[in-house]
């Protein structure tokens, strides 16, 4: 917490600088990403320092499902194997399936194995409760799975559109290429 207030005084100063001259749009910009990184612990590349910083496409209520223990079962709706915390259902009306989507506030999570999400999820499934501006983040297996991301669920989320992708979602060793 320290760290984001940090990071605000630093937003605010550049913003509102000590001469009285308000500061040039990269500026705050440019500290507004550096806040970013700062806060969520991740060290973000320039695609996803743009994308935390630039207006989100969407703005999205979640949910959360899993697999196993009354959650889905089988494929997605492009006919892939889900990816845990990367496969996300969507209204294909919203947003389009096949869309890589940056979603702000998954920066930074601890995932179960240790590792820290960098953001990028892919719209490959659809479901019948997800109407309008809703999004179903896929955990994995099991209730358990949901545990990184439950503080996310029935929050509405900051969505950007980060590209397309052919065929299934990546699995987390090549997600990186996009």
């Amino acid at each position: 917490m320290p760290e984001a207030a940090a990071a605000l005084a630093l937003i605010l100063a550049l913003m509102f600088p000590v001469s009285g001259e308000p500061a040039a749009y990269e500026s705050v910009v440019a500290a507004a990403a550096a806040a970013a990184e700062t806060a969520s612990g991740v060290e973000l590349d320039a695609e996803q320092a743009e994308l935390m910083a630039g207006d989100p496409d969407w703005r999205a209520s979640a949910r959360l499902y899993h697999a196993g223990g009354g959650g889905a079962t089988g494929n997605d709706s492009l006919g892939c194997r889900p990816i845990p915390m990367r496969t996300v259902a969507v209204d294909p009306r919203v947003i389009p399936r096949r869309t890589r989507l940056f979603i702000r506030e998954t920066v930074g999570l601890r995932l179960a194995d240790g590792t820290l999400h960098d953001g990028y999820w892919y719209a490959s499934d659809t479901g019948g409760a997800i109407k309008g501006a809703k999004v179903d983040l896929f955990t994995g297996n099991g209730r358990g799975s949901m545990q990184p991301v439950m503080g996310l669920n029935m929050r509405t989320l900051s969505i950007a559109e980060a590209g397309r992708f052919d065929g299934c979602p990546p699995a987390w060793e090549s997600a990186d290429a996009g």
